[in-house]
C-alpha cells in the first residue's frame, strides 16, 4: 500500500518525533496486533544521493504475535519530515489508536 499526498482518507505523517528517534505505530494485516516501533536517528537512517529525500529507511518488522513480516520504506528531508512512505503487510495507525488498543487489552 502506497501513501502519498493528494489522496483522500489517508493517514498524514505517521512518524512521531522523539528526541533521538522517530516512533511509528503499525497494525499487522494478518492478526490486527498494533505495535510501537522506534527508528533511531543515529543508526537506522541511510543517506540518499538521489531524489528529493535526504535520508531513507528500509525496515523489516516482524509482528510480535503472528510473526507476519511488515516492510516499511520511507524517505525524509534533513529535518526528518517525510517526503514519501509506504508499508506492506500492515498499516500505519495513530498514537491514539495504539493507546486505545493497549487500554482495551487490560
Amino acid at each position: 500500500m502506497f501513501w502519498k499526498r493528494g489522496k483522500k482518507n489517508i493517514l498524514k505523517n505517521p512518524f512521531y518525533d522523539e528526541k533521538d528517534a522517530l516512533v511509528v505505530y503499525i497494525k499487522c494485516n494478518k492478526c490486527g496486533y498494533i505495535m510501537k516501533k522506534r527508528i533511531l536517528k543515529s543508526r537506522d537512517f541511510v543517506v540518499s544521493y538521489d531524489g528529493n529525500a535526504a535520508v531513507v529507511i528500509d525496515k523489516l518488522y516482524v509482528c510480535d504475535k503472528c510473526y507476519n513480516q511488515i516492510k516499511v520504506n520511507a524517505g525524509f528531508k534533513r529535518s526528518y519530515k517525510p517526503v514519501y512512505f509506504e508499508i506492506d503487510g500492515g498499516s500505519f495507525v495513530s498514537k491514539e489508536e495504539y493507546e486505545k488498543g493497549k487500554e482495551d487489552e487490560k
